[in-house]
């Protein structure tokens, strides 16, 4: 039984990687089933424990959004496939791939539009990690209509992904600016120091 979810999780991984730019530095499927353990796939709860204890995120909210962004089929669990996909828009991931996944992690209601009250949420949950004396929901909504000035385009009181795209390409600042939904680089590296040692020794000798 255990071979038999090892080598599913094996074709998983492998389907997973074809046209993600593998190099020479991705482990091998077996090593990476063994590193991730993902047999059974990672729930929610195990999930957000990785992105804390591996990437270093914090905010409950993104961390959630991120669950969402990397469960493609909607199940509930990232499977070997969600997670090597993700995890090469984390490490690899062109400015096009990041732009694209960060407006999934951004809007989540499904009509394809950052909604205002969706910015207000996201919004409010980093700023209230830094109390001000001003009234917060003000400032908030300050705040959301700032967003509005600089990135809705077409003033439709939304954003769209070409507004987004637009604004982001015209200044790469505002790519999370509803959030940190990127882990950092120092991050990644040490991600890829850990998971890959093995490969690099390999290919070393």
């Amino acid at each position: 039984y255990q071979n038999h979810k090892r080598n599913r999780l094996t074709d998983e991984v492998s389907s997973a990687c074809l046209g993600l730019k593998c190099t020479k530095y991705q482990p091998s499927n077996e090593d990476l089933a063994n590193e991730i353990h993902l047999y059974e796939g990672l729930d929610r709860s195990e999930f957000r424990n990785v992105l804390h204890g591996v990437f270093g995120m914090t905010d409950d909210l993104l961390m959630n959004r991120v669950f969402g962004a990397f469960d493609k089929d909607g199940d509930n669990r990232i499977s070997a496939a969600e997670w090597v996909e993700g995890l090469s828009v984390f490490l690899r991931g062109s400015f096009e791939e990041k732009l694209k996944y960060c407006y999934q992690v951004y809007y989540v209601n499904g009509d394809g539009y950052i909604s205002q009250d969706e910015m207000f949420d996201m919004l409010k949950n980093s700023l209230l990690k830094h109390p001000v004396e001003e009234d917060p929901v003000e400032g908030i909504k300050e705040l959301v209509e700032i967003t509005l000035k600089k990135m809705d385009y077409d003033n439709d009181g939304k954003l769209s992904f070409e507004d987004f795209e637009q604004a982001v390409k015209k200044d790469r600042l505002l790519l999370e600016v509803f959030g940190p939904c990127l882990p950092e680089t120092e991050k990644c590296l040490e991600f890829e120091t850990l998971a890959f040692k093995e490969i690099n020794n390999e290919f070393s000798l």
